[in-house]
């Protein structure tokens, strides 16, 4: 049989992209002459972290629709016109056997394109509440990998397959405790709270953080990720008395370092966060974004706060949230719980399983 060819569509988001290379790699893993295009939007994190992980990638001038009144929507419609013209000529010079769609603004174009042609779709949906995008396409798709249970209330129930999200293979590399205290230079006697906003971070969040950052007890310190947008403002505004026991970065490329250093983790509500945190087993306050379509980030969330696996903020609540994460940090039961309750959703051969089914699919195609 000839080389398999796949083609992986989507981006956007951290949320989108590490899984995403996540599939990659494991196809590579199952079949290593397997050939992978990328294809992505211009502009978007995907053009940078694509090519480092060690794949190519095409970028679609392609944009999302804004849900409120505003100029930009004008050029949607030309923008998706030229998307959809260099994505027929994408698919036709690479000639896929499979295409992969991931989520985010690429992948609706990618995948259109190649159903028309014929080419088996596997779709990737990592809320617990599918977008518009993949709901469309959903209908062309052969397969559905899903990260929840109950996800026939918007597929059909053939084609759905329960694989949870594919999460980054460093995190799960085992870095200890002490490695990553003296990777932080912290104390690793204190209880540490990591606060992740999302990969551009988030500005209610961070406000949050600051507003509340005297609050911090003595026997807790922080690590703190507020995105390169707010990075400079955030740490300006840290009081020069904790600047030893708060740690303020734009961009956490060591995740692995922090995951081992944290007891408590304050995040946004991304599918793929959910996923290693869940494969971390980490006890974690989730502060959904109210800034996502069909708010799924709370739907997300709330999947695991229903199974005692997560505590949730609103995001309009957040200035108490160094509070609520000390306390919980100081609570040696609740973190317990919540850790062997968020352990048990885990899915950690998701990656593995999602490119079995892509390497299938594509083979049926031969």
């Amino acid at each position: 049989m000839s080389e398999l060819k796949v083609i992986i569509s989507g981006g956007g988001t951290g949320g989108h992209i590490f899984p995403a290379i996540s599939i990659a790699n494991a196809v590579k893993e199952q079949l290593p002459d397997a050939k992978i295009l990328f294809v992505g939007a211009q502009g978007k994190m995907e053009m940078e972290k694509v090519p480092e992980a060690g794949y190519e990638i095409v970028g679609l001038p392609v944009a999302g629709l804004q849900r409120k009144v505003t100029l930009k929507n004008l050029s949607f419609p030309l923008k998706l016109i030229k998307s959809l013209a260099k994505a027929r000529s994408v698919v036709k010079e690479f000639n896929p056997d499979v295409a992969v769609g991931v989520g985010g603004y690429a992948s609706g174009p990618v995948l259109r394109v190649a159903s028309q042609k014929g080419i088996p779709c596997l779709l990737q949906e990592q809320n617990s509440f599918p977008g518009v995008t993949n709901r469309i396409l959903a209908r062309k798709a052969a397969k559905i990998c899903v990260a929840y249970d109950k996800m026939d209330r918007f597929f059909e129930a053939q084609k759905i397959i329960l694989t949870g999200n594919p999460v980054r293979s460093n995190l799960i590399a085992s870095v200890d405790r002490k490695e990553a205290a003296e990777f932080w230079k912290l104390d690793p006697d204190k209880k540490t709270i990591l606060v992740i906003g999302g990969s551009l971070g988030a500005r209610s969040v961070n406000n949050g953080i600051l507003h509340g950052i005297d609050q911090l007890p003595e026997e807790c310190q922080l690590i703190w990720q507020t995105g390169k947008f707010y990075f400079e403002e955030m740490k300006a505004g840290l009081p020069e008395e904790l600047k030893g026991r708060v740690i303020v970065t734009d961009f956490i490329s060591r995740m692995d370092m922090a995951f081992a250093m944290a007891d408590v983790v304050v995040s946004r509500a991304g599918a793929g966060t959910i996923s290693e945190l869940a494969i971390l087993g980490k006890p974690t306050i989730f502060v959904p974004s109210p800034n996502v379509s069909e708010d799924h980030q709370t739907k997300n969330a709330m999947a695991l706060v229903e199974k005692d696996a997560a505590m949730i903020v609103k995001d309009s609540q957040v200035k108490g949230i160094i509070h609520e994460a000390s306390q919980l940090a100081l609570d040696e039961h609740l973190i317990s719980n919540l850790a062997e309750n968020i352990k048990k959703l885990a899915k950690p051969d998701a990656a593995k399983d999602i490119a079995k089914e892509v390497i299938k699919l594509g083979k049926s195609k031969k």
